[in-house]
């Protein structure tokens, strides 16, 4: 059975979420193909930590989406929640990014230094001031730098407000609608085949996270999306045991009003395989118990594990794919997606819409050369 739509997106993760709610509100029909039920890989998987916004975003373009990001954040959260009744539970709590040994002391002072460089917001604790901060740091911790402007969304309850948007605003979610070839005439795609459909469209969008390179390879276009997989533990007290958001390296403690904390999260290379694992929780554990002692008291209520989209070099693609006018790609955002969903979101309405970019897109271009970021070390996603 044929459908039409202005824009049809492949892929139900935050990435393709938001953009199809920035679509609509632009006014165009969207139709968003989910080969699962939308939002269930690596955005449900993750903890939703927000970066602080920088004053002084400077040229890199991912200090430029995350700190757009952060600042239309507080924004959708009230439109959404407008707009669906549902709060996506954004609050900007605060963090702290710690140091255990001199070598990642400095490695933190390098990261001050950027944050320095762009504006924002931190302070390095003396010992006095930590307890005041966040009692529930451990002894062992050697440095302590406080951001106050971290912040966090419930990324549950943001796909949710997000498919109940696109679904007021007159779009359409397909779940179980696994895509199956594309249709091209004249160097644009002019329909795209899926087990519930044919759709026709004016713009296709694929936003597919880690099955994105291998879509875009039937259409000659190669990017590499490998899957990096991430595993979570989820404990739950009944009374709050954290306040601010902990990062220690990759790691993380995200603490949820409702006393449940989020501990993340490992990285491995495991092909498709996103089953948990006993090594992988263990490790998540011990981190907690090490940055947090009294996260002894938790239960533990959960553990699971999601594929993250790998890029070439860290950064994601967003652009007109090489030779098919009308194709945008918006994949590889590796642990940060629901970080730099809304922004992202923005860049596809202008790239669909034949807008100038409010960036410069040339170093996420998909055709590019690998590159270097110093700035992608300064946050952790």
């Amino acid at each position: 059975m044929d459908q039409s739509a202005d824009v049809v997106i492949v892929g139900g993760g935050v990435i393709g979420l938001a953009s199809a709610y920035a679509l609509a509100c632009d006014g165009l029909r969207v139709r968003v193909l989910d080969r699962r039920a939308p939002g269930r890989e690596a955005s449900w998987a993750g903890a939703g930590l927000i970066a602080p916004e920088a004053e002084t975003p400077g040229p890199s373009p991912m200090v430029q989406l995350r700190s757009r990001s952060a600042r239309l954040y507080p924004l959708w959260a009230d439109q959404l929640r407008s707009l669906t009744g549902v709060d996506v539970g954004y609050r900007k709590c605060g963090g702290v990014d710690v140091a255990f040994t001199p070598a990642e002391d400095d490695e933190l002072r390098s990261a001050a230094g950027v944050w320095r460089s762009q504006g924002v917001a931190h302070e390095r604790l003396a010992a006095a001031d930590v307890t005041r901060i966040e009692p529930a740091l451990g002894p062992e911790i050697q440095a302590v730098y406080y951001l106050p402007d971290r912040a966090q969304v419930r990324n549950p309850w943001l796909i949710r407000a997000l498919i109940a948007a696109i679904t007021h605003k007159g779009g359409s979610i397909h779940a179980g609608a696994a895509v199956e070839d594309f249709e091209l005439e004249r160097g644009r795609v002019i329909a795209v085949r899926s087990s519930a459909g044919r759709f026709r469209c004016s713009s296709v969008v694929v936003a597919a996270g880690a099955w994105s390179g291998a879509l875009l390879e039937t259409l000659g276009v190669r990017i590499a999306t490998p899957p990096n997989k991430g595993q979570i533990v989820l404990l739950r007290s009944d009374r709050r045991l954290l306040g601010r958001i902990v990062e220690h390296g990759k790691n993380y403690l995200v603490p949820r009003d409702d006393g449940r904390i989020l501990v993340g999260a490992t990285e491995a290379d495991a092909g498709f395989d996103r089953m948990p694992t006993e090594a992988g929780y263990r490790a998540l554990i011990w981190e907690a118990h090490r940055l947090c002692p009294v996260l002894r008291q938790a239960e533990v209520e959960a553990t699971w594990a999601g594929l993250r989209p790998g890029s070439i070099d860290a950064r994601p693609y967003l652009g007109i794919a090489p030779g098919l006018a009308n194709l945008v790609i918006a994949a590889g955002h590796n642990r940060a997606g629901l970080q730099l969903a809304p922004a992202t979101a923005e860049e596809v309405v202008d790239l669909v819409l034949g807008r100038p970019p409010r960036i410069e897109l040339r170093a996420l271009a998909v055709d590019r050369e690998p590159a270097g970021d110093a700035d992608l070390a300064a946050f952790r996603s």
